[in-house]
């Protein structure tokens, strides 16, 4: 069940490869993106002494959050992978240029994952091609729709 999609990043970036990290959360946290009150457009995903964070990504506290938690809606928080893909990761980043970006939240057996994507970035013209593409597929089928009645 998808909680939060970023479909900025498929518009900005083509996804090479793409990889299911969990989140270390908090309590108060879980609870809010229960609501779907999460938002991952702007966020981003950094390696640091090989572990890797999302940054930006903005959980809003619930009106009843605990008396004796601050919650901080933008923290940075770790997200969890299998040494061998960290160092993939870190590999394709380093050496080839490549960024890491999230793609969705979603639950997973009652876990809280996001999906990240190996990505590098698109030209101007290559967005151009892209919206020609989409706007192409949605005249065609407008076309085939009218064609069948």
């Amino acid at each position: 069940m998808s909680i939060a999609q970023n479909k900025k990043a498929f518009f900005d970036y083509f996804i090479e490869d793409k990889y299911e990290a969990g989140v270390v959360l908090e309590g108060w946290e879980v609870k809010a993106i229960r609501e779907n009150r999460v938002n991952i457009k702007e966020a981003y995903v950094i390696i640091q002494r090989g572990e890797i964070y999302i940054i930006g990504c903005h959980v809003t506290p619930l009106g009843a959050a605990s008396t004796h938690i601050r919650p901080d809606a933008i923290r940075t928080r770790k997200l969890l992978l299998h040494s061998e893909e960290i160092l993939k990761l870190i590999a394709k980043v380093e050496r080839a240029g490549y960024t890491i970006v999230p793609l969705d939240m979603h639950f997973s057996k009652g876990r809280v994952k996001v999906q990240i994507g190996l990505a590098k970035g698109k030209k101007q013209h290559d967005k151009r091609d892209t919206e020609k593409e989409r706007d192409w597929e949605r005249e065609k089928g407008r076309i085939m729709r009218a064609h069948n009645k």
